[in-house]
């Protein structure tokens, strides 16, 4: 990859990383359902503000029409459903447990990506550099294992379920929401989701229970403006130019992010495995990201 992409596809990283920590400081005090709805809405104003003011990040209606159904499904698909499920899932397991399972996401992409998309082939590299990732995520792991896992055993199924969700809408982003800017496909897709989350939530949460505490709403503003708005504008600038498999190994720096801040601001335990974890974790990066060696060429990612 390019040095700008690495650089973009690092802080998406980091930027999500740090999401695991919000999610759980707000949903101490509102439900996931709120938590999304107000989420999805920051995210919209912020894209709505920038494609006011970016007039080559906008699209036309011709352009939008035909396509209109696609961000619909990535509305639910990429959006409403997993964010829901890890939602729910904060209020009973670690964040960093969370953003660790979450790094499973990689694994569904390379399995439904060979189906779909014709130039990214499973090879036996991304197997090496996936399965030398997952061993890190497995690391990272090791230490929460025990009681807990038996007693939250729905919680972090919900959180596997949300990975399987991001990793089929990656392989169709990558597939059918081409031809538009970056910014008008992520705007179009929480405008879908805002709509989507806010008629869920009116219709279910009785009685609505609004944020008081300006912790609340800072994780709300955090997780909307720069851990959705920011970082899938960026994602879907990365997305056609380094494919769904490569583009799914984002989630192997979450755990790293992750389990840190859990540590430090949320006193989630820690293990020295952390260490092996993170560096098997970068490089199972590098091994997928690593371009063949020409004759007479030096290495490069």
């Amino acid at each position: 990859m390019k040095t700008r992409d690495w650089l973009l596809f690092w802080l998406l990283g980091i930027i999500w990383g740090t999401s695991f920590l919000w999610i759980k400081i707000a949903v101490r005090e509102i439900s996931p359902f709120m938590l999304v709805s107000f989420r999805t809405l920051f995210a919209l104003l912020g894209l709505g503000g920038f494609l006011l003011a970016v007039r080559s990040a906008r699209a036309t209606w011709v352009q939008i029409k035909t396509k209109l159904w696609v961000f619909i499904v990535l509305g639910l698909i990429n959006i409403v459903t997993p964010w829901l499920l890890i939602s729910w899932a904060g209020q009973h397991i670690d964040s960093g447990l969370s953003s660790i399972l979450n790094s499973t996401m990689p694994l569904f992409t390379i399995m439904i990506s060979p189906f779909f998309v014709r130039d990214d082939r499973f090879t036996l590299k991304k197997a090496a550099g996936l399965l030398t990732g997952f061993a890190g995520v497995v690391i990272l792991l090791y230490p929460n294992l025990g009681a807990e896992w038996s007693t939250h055993l729905a919680a972090q199924a919900a959180v596997l379920i949300a990975a399987l969700c991001y990793g089929g809408s990656t392989v169709f982003a990558r597939k059918l929401a081409k031809g538009l800017p970056s910014q008008t496909q992520a705007f179009l897709q929480f405008s879908t989701a805002t709509v989507m989350i806010w008629a869920f939530t009116l219709s279910t949460e009785r009685p609505l229970v609004f944020p008081q505490l300006p912790i609340t709403w800072l994780a709300l503003v955090w997780l909307g403006l720069l851990g959705s708005g920011l970082a899938y504008i960026i994602y879907f600038d990365l997305l056609p130019r380094i494919g769904p498999t490569r583009m799914s190994m984002v989630t192997y720096i979450l755990p790293v992010v992750g389990v840190l801040l859990g540590i430090i601001f949320l006193d989630e335990r820690f293990h020295w495995g952390a260490i092996i974890g993170t560096l098997l974790i970068l490089s199972g990066i590098l091994i997928v990201n690593l371009k063949p060696v020409q004759k007479g060429e030096k290495s490069a990612v």
